[in-house]
């Protein structure tokens, strides 16, 4: 079973409004394993598919600091629906559940943070955690 476009859509704006960013424009692709591959291979020099990738329009701790302004345009995330299937078998959830990580995950990259130490992990898992709670709530008059 697939997950539409708007469901992520509706996720994403969720996820925005937790964030106080429901002003700001994120722009959200759905791609093959191909796709992300040859993205993988020319942006991060890495030749082989990943799970998602995040292109900040504008980079810099001041914007997970709360620098984002409400009306910014944040970047690409992009989403292998290829690889997100794969790892949802692997941690036996769902793809939308597997899917709505990986949004959290490259948003909370597009604000700045990251995960090159353990400390940068543990806030950014529970960043990504409270983002997914935020998708999954029925406030703000979105769907499920």
């Amino acid at each position: 079973m697939g997950v539409s476009a708007a469901t992520i859509k509706r996720r994403a704006l969720k996820m925005l409004a937790a964030l106080a960013l429901d002003e700001s424009e994120l722009s959200i692709a759905l791609v093959s394993d191909k796709v992300i591959h040859a993205l993988n291979r020319d942006y991060r020099k890495k030749d082989k598919p990943t799970d998602v990738l995040a292109f900040a329009m504008r980079e810099g701790e001041g914007i997970a600091m709360g620098g984002a302004s409400h009306s910014e345009v944040l970047g690409d995330v992009i989403i292998s629906v290829d690889t997100a299937r794969k790892q949802a078998r692997a941690h036996k959830k769902t793809l939308l559940e597997e899917m709505t990580m990986l949004l959290a995950h490259g948003l909370l990259h597009l604000l700045g943070y990251d995960h090159q130490n353990d400390r940068d992990e543990r806030v950014m898992n529970a960043k990504t955690e409270n983002l997914v709670q935020a998708a999954r709530s029925f406030r703000a008059g979105f769907a499920a």
